[in-house]
């Protein structure tokens, strides 16, 4: 792994990130591209992908992109595949895919409803750092990176059962991770967002009046636009992060702590 001359630089870094088509996704691929690291952006939506990869050349940048589900152990194993054929290796993963899943009453939840975003929020990124973790092993060591949420760590939300559990569980993973590979030099921790300007926002907050009644609930008085989610990803993906494994780092604006 080669040392960047900054604490907040990737140069000659390789950066895979999932969920990279919208939203903290895209704003971390771009982010981590402009600090210097070649970067492979995975989602299902392959047309946003590459607009992405071409923003990214378009500004100097190096990308690769591959399309797919992250609930498919395959596309882990092809992603991984992606970065080493294409820049030699992997010393970053950002697993930042996820989904709502169902909202509503628990009792009208169905169990399809709930494998899904298990599947998707947990699963998926199991799966990602299964394969992930050989490769920035081979490179000595790296940063793996899961996005959780505060929902169902700091606050509960009716209606949110599905999302809350398969996203706490991410926690459970990082400190189970970060013990399991601190030998090998590898970092590993959670970024837990509070509301943020992306799609997966307005889908559970559909109208104007429901977006201010969330911005509401932050200390700031405001949600976070994306860019801001990633410059807090880059901090657990650099060096200036260096001693910091194992953690559930909230970046929510305070509304953890806002009880009034």
């Amino acid at each position: 792994m080669h040392a960047p001359l900054h604490p907040f630089q990737l140069t000659g870094q390789v950066a895979l990130i999932t969920g990279a088509s919208s939203g903290i996704g895209r704003a971390t691929a771009r982010l981590f591209a402009g600090a210097g690291a070649a970067v492979v952006v995975g989602a299902r939506r392959r047309t946003e992908l590459d607009t992405l990869v071409a923003e990214i050349e378009a500004s100097g940048g190096h990308a690769a992109a591959l399309a797919g589900d992250v609930r498919d152990e395959s596309y882990a194993q092809a992603l991984v595949a992606l970065a080493r054929s294409r820049f030699g290796g992997l010393d970053i993963a950002f697993n930042n895919a996820g989904t709502l899943g169902a909202l509503g009453p628990t009792p009208e939840v169905s169990i399809d409803d709930w494998r899904e975003a298990v599947d998707v929020n947990l699963t998926g990124a199991f799966l990602g750092a299964k394969h992930q973790l050989p490769a920035l092993r081979e490179r000595g060591g790296g940063a793996l990176i899961f996005t959780s949420t505060f929902v169902g760590h700091t606050a509960g939300f009716p209606g949110t059962a599905c999302y809350a559990a398969s996203k706490s569980g991410l926690i459970g993973l990082t400190q189970a991770l970060a013990v399991e590979v601190a030998a090998d030099g590898i970092r590993v921790n959670a970024l837990l967002p509070g509301g943020t300007d992306t799609p997966l926002a307005h889908a559970m907050n559909g109208t104007p009046e429901q977006m201010a009644a969330v911005a509401a609930l932050h200390a700031l008085g405001r949600i976070a636009q994306p860019e801001e989610l990633a410059r807090a990803a880059l901090f657990l993906a650099s060096p200036a992060s260096s001693f910091m494994t194992g953690a559930a780092m909230l970046v929510d604006g305070g509304v953890s702590i806002r009880k009034v």
